[in-house]
């Protein structure tokens, strides 16, 4: 048997040589997650290293945006994280200029590493515009919605896409209540003769309603159409909902709701529909004409899901024949919406520009979200299960 003497010398070196190849591992490591493109940072536990280009791309509020400190949802605001990146040593570059080659979100996307849009003013990430960016490893959307992003090429660049989920809500939500009402109790002629000098009581109450005792339906019962259906309890009213998954047996029980497995079986019984579905394959365009001539005549429908989710010319067209006797939304498609987009001409409607989720609560608990996916994103932490959209190439089940 041979017998070896080891000394504390020899461990020391050994342990030194170790230690010196750990080191040149993790630096080609490193140097190798820099020069691959669309490395899915998640995949590996953390950001390249290095300083970061991050465009956010939000609309202008000019000389509004100091009437409100807390107004961070704009250029000018930048979600109030400028110092707190720019600290970091990162790059910053916020504008409201996204469409077209010339525009200055063009001109960053083939360096930036994270681009952040909102669904209210959309930057589109087409196909086209993933295979430019050649450093680009997060999308994050500041808000709820993600539909301007090409997903199905996100996911084939192995990019992550995630959203504040949850961020606004509330704020959807109460919309939606408050368009509810606008259209049932003929809200808008009163509001025009008020402005106008006229007074014409019987132009008003001729066809408006109490919201007790009316079917309401809502398309998707997610975490909005939930508290849709939470806030219309007391009302009494008759709730239906149509959604992918039924809710839990006692949250369906508390809140009153049935479910109705058939949409188009569902239709017809609603006085108001209400759209809280995710632009999807499968639902664009899912309220077509033929759809549409199944609601019962009369029928109220509220949208702040998005445009795209109807046919746009079947709307006008049923609006105008008076089978939709209102509709309001603050969606469109595309968005900004043009100046001759039939839905701002069609007769009884309530529209708005897509306002719903952009109060300044729902603002600040954007930028929250979104900072708090940034922290993650440099320490190469997990994002909550629920922000993510597109992760190691797969969709999120509500874009499947």
């Amino acid at each position: 048997m041979v017998y070896f003497t080891v000394t504390r010398l020899d461990i020391s070196y050994a342990v030194h040589q170790i230690s010196s190849l750990s080191h040149i591992l993790r630096d080609v490591f490193a140097l190798w997650l820099i020069t691959s493109s669309h490395v899915p940072f998640s995949q590996y536990g953390q950001a390249s290293p290095g300083s970061k280009k991050i465009v956010g791309v939000f609309y202008k509020a000019n000389e509004y945006a100091a009437l409100n400190p807390n107004f961070v949802g704009c250029v000018e605001g930048a979600l109030g994280i400028r110092d707190w990146l720019e600290s970091q040593g990162h790059q910053y570059i916020v504008t409201d200029d996204k469409e077209g080659p010339n525009s200055k979100l063009e001109k960053h996307i083939p360096d930036l590493h994270v681009l952040i849009t909102t669904p209210f003013h959309p930057a589109y990430v087409t196909a086209e515009r993933i295979k430019k960016a050649k450093n680009l490893q997060l999308l994050l959307t500041a808000g709820i919605g993600s539909d301007h992003i090409d997903l199905h090429a996100a996911a084939a660049a192995g990019l992550t896409v995630a959203e504040a989920t949850g961020s606004n809500v509330v704020s959807v939500a109460e919309d939606e209540l408050m368009r509810i009402l606008i259209l049932v109790r003929n809200f808008l002629p009163g509001y025009h003769q008020a402005i106008s000098g006229e007074w014409n009581v019987a132009a008003i109450s001729h066809r408006a309603y109490d919201l007790e005792g009316k079917t309401v339906g809502t398309v998707g019962a997610g975490r909005i159409g939930k508290l849709l259906l939470q806030r219309l309890k007391p009302f009494n009213c008759n709730l239906l909902y149509h959604d992918r998954l039924k809710m839990d047996p006692e949250l369906e029980n508390q809140i009153g709701a049935k479910f109705e497995e058939d949409l188009d079986a569902m239709l017809p019984k609603c006085d108001i529909i209400v759209i809280n579905t995710p632009l999807t394959d499968k639902t664009r365009g899912l309220f077509d004409k033929d759809r549409i001539a199944k609601c019962k005549k009369g029928v109220l429908i509220v949208n702040n899901a998005r445009g795209a989710i109807m046919d746009i010319q079947a709307v006008a067209d049923a609006c105008s024949s008076g089978h939709v006797a209102g509709y309001s939304g603050d969606v469109w498609f595309p968005q900004p919406a043009p100046k001759d987009h039939p839905w701002r001409y069609m007769p009884n409607h309530a529209m708005t520009p897509h306002i719903s989720g952009t109060t300044i609560d729902a603002q600040l608990r954007n930028a929250a979200g979104t900072k708090d996916m940034l922290e993650r994103y440099f320490k190469g932490e997990e994002f909550p299960s629920q922000n993510y959209i597109v992760k190691e190439g797969k969709l999120a089940s509500q874009y499947q």
